[in-house]
C-alpha cells in the first residue's frame, strides 16, 4: 500500500441482523487531506467511521489506518486514531482535568499536566477544570471531547457531526482546532448533516446514500451540491 495512505477501505460491509448498513465501500483517503462525509440519517456515514475507528467489527472488507489492518491489529490503529461522536467518553462524576488525566495514561501519555492544562485552555474550559462533568451542558461536554480527542496527539482525527449542540463559541473553537490540526498535516474525515459547515475547510467531498458511496468530488465543484440535494432530499441554494 502506498505510503501516502491515511486510510483505505475495501468493500466494507456491515450488516446488523437482515439489515445492511453498509453495502460496500471502498474508499482512499491520503494523510493531509480533510474529507467531509454528507449522508441523512441512516445511510451509514456513522457507522462506517465508528468500523474506521475500531469501534464497531465490520462483517466484510479490509481496512487499513495509516497502513495497519484494524481487524488484526486495532489497539496498535487506535494510537493514531482521534474519534469524537455525540458519545463524548467522558466520566461525568469527573472533573475535565481528571478525566484528561484517565485518558492521559491509557495512551501512556508521560508528563501530561502541561499538555492537559494546555488543552483545556484551547477548548475555553480552564476555569471549570475542577467542576463535575455532569453539570457541563451539551456543548460544553463536546468541547472537552475535543480535547480528549487531541489529547494523544492523533494523526487521523474522526468526528461523527461534531457540531451538534455547539453554541457559536464552541463552533469558532472546533473549527480553529481543525484549521491548526490540517495545518499541522493531520488527516480529517469530518460528518456532517450542515453542507456549509461540513465544506468550510474540506479537501474533499463524498456522499454516502443506503449504504454507499453515491458522490465523490472536490468541494469547490458545484455537482456536490447537487448531490446534497438529491440525496439528502434538503433544498440547498446554488
Amino acid at each position: 500500500m502506498p505510503d501516502t495512505l491515511a486510510l483505505e477501505s475495501e468493500d466494507i460491509r456491515k450488516t446488523f441482523g437482515h439489515f445492511t448498513a453498509l453495502a460496500g465501500v471502498t474508499l482512499t483517503v491520503k494523510r493531509g487531506e480533510f474529507l467531509a462525509v454528507f449522508g441523512r440519517n441512516g445511510a451509514g456515514k456513522t457507522t462506517f467511521l465508528k468500523i474506521a475507528a475500531t469501534l464497531v467489527r465490520h462483517t466484510h472488507g479490509k481496512l487499513r489506518v495509516e497502513g495497519i489492518d484494524i481487524r488484526e491489529e486495532p489497539e496498535k490503529a487506535r494510537r493514531h486514531i482521534g474519534f469524537l461522536s455525540h458519545n463524548t467518553y467522558l466520566y461525568r462524576d469527573l472533573s475535565p482535568v481528571e478525566n484528561l488525566r484517565f485518558f492521559s495514561r491509557l495512551y501512556g501519555i508521560p508528563d501530561s499536566e502541561e499538555r492537559i492544562m494546555a488543552l483545556l485552555d484551547r477548548v475555553g474550559l480552564r476555569r471549570r477544570a475542577a467542576d463535575p462533568v455532569r453539570a457541563f451542558s451539551r456543548g460544553l461536554h463536546q468541547r472537552l471531547g475535543i480535547a480528549r480527542v487531541m489529547l494523544h496527539d492523533p494523526s487521523v482525527i474522526m468526528l461523527d457531526e461534531p457540531y451538534t449542540g455547539l453554541d457559536a463559541n464552541a463552533v469558532e473553537i472546533l473549527n480553529q482546532i481543525l484549521d491548526q490540526a490540517a495545518a499541522a498535516g493531520k488527516t480529517i474525515i469530518l460528518t456532517s448533516h450542515d453542507l456549509e459547515q461540513g465544506l468550510r475547510a474540506a479537501s474533499r467531498a463524498v456522499v454516502i446514500d443506503r449504504g454507499k458511496i453515491v458522490f465523490e468530488g472536490s468541494p469547490k465543484d458545484s455537482a456536490i451540491r447537487d448531490a446534497y440535494a438529491a440525496y439528502i432530499r434538503v433544498g440547498v441554494a446554488r
